[in-house]
């Protein structure tokens, strides 16, 4: 009987492994150097050269850590947001549980990762913080509709609720407060500027939008006011925030711009676009 013969070793040596590395990983795993403002910016370029490794599901290893520090957010000490959970039902309780239930609802990734139980209680203790931080203004709002969406991708990318609510805590007062507030005039200057860019990128398409009684407020208010992540799919949505947290949460209006574009020809061709009686 002839001799069985060995197995070769599959397992490839580690410098091999290095290698098939991304260059975002490796960025991400090796740390800043000496000169920090240096490294942020090898990191932002591997955004945009080395995308983020997921997989069909959207999920990766390491992106959380990656917006984590794209957005320069501290560890949270999970106490804290335990702290503000267990303070119960702040005063925009119910209008977050009429919402709750409708976050990207028909998204079976999203709700097999994300409960509805868990986006409330994200939400509801982003309101209590901003109850406490805005109490004496009048034109402060604890939770507007479109919140529960714009939780949502920092719901499904993070490792636990804490990391989620830090997250989505620090960007919409840091990034975007005027989102939030009750009047949303951050949102109305950003599907402003969305008719603006357009009309200077494309004026054809601009003009056309306008014949038709079809500005911005009319079809892109719930992007400019999710950061997209009303339009599916999710795994792709992340890919965009990628992008957007590494240079600037508000190219997003470039990015709504670039869409429209692409849709151009569908868009002018389309029997739907008849003018609003």
């Amino acid at each position: 009987m002839p001799l069985e013969k060995s197995k070769p070793n599959r397992k490839p040596p580690a410098s091999a492994t290095h290698i098939r590395k991304s260059s975002l990983e490796v960025t991400l795993r090796e740390g800043p150097g000496a000169n920090v403002e240096e490294s942020l910016a090898a990191l932002r370029h591997s955004v945009l050269s080395s995308r983020v490794e997921a997989g069909k599901d959207g999920m990766s290893d390491y992106r959380i850590y990656l917006w984590l520090i794209l957005l320069n957010i501290p560890a949270l000490p999970t106490n804290d947001y335990l702290e503000l959970v267990h303070r119960g039902r702040s005063p925009a309780y119910d209008k977050i549980k009429n919402d709750t239930f409708r976050t990207l609802a028909t998204d079976t990734l999203f709700k097999r990762r994300v409960t509805d139980a868990s986006i409330t209680r994200v939400l509801n203790s982003v309101a209590w913080q901003l109850h406490d931080a805005h109490k004496n203004e009048e034109d402060s709002a604890l939770y507007v509709q479109g919140m529960n969406v714009l939780s949502a991708p920092f719901l499904y990318a993070s490792r636990s609720e804490s990391e989620a609510f830090a997250l989505f805590h620090t960007f919409i007062t840091r990034e975007c407060p005027g989102y939030i507030r009750g009047a949303m005039e951050g949102v109305h200057k950003g599907v402003a500027l969305v008719d603006k860019c357009l009309a200077i990128i494309n004026p054809s398409l601009a003009n056309f939008l306008q014949s038709k009684n079809l500005p911005a407020k009319i079809y892109a208010f719930s992007s400019v006011l999710t950061f997209c992540a009303c339009t599916p799919p999710l795994p792709e949505v992340l890919h965009l925030w990628d992008f957007l947290f590494a240079y600037g949460p508000h190219l997003n209006i470039l990015c709504i711009v670039a869409q429209l574009l692409m849709l151009k020809d569908t868009l002018m061709a389309s029997p739907r676009c008849v003018p609003i009686s």
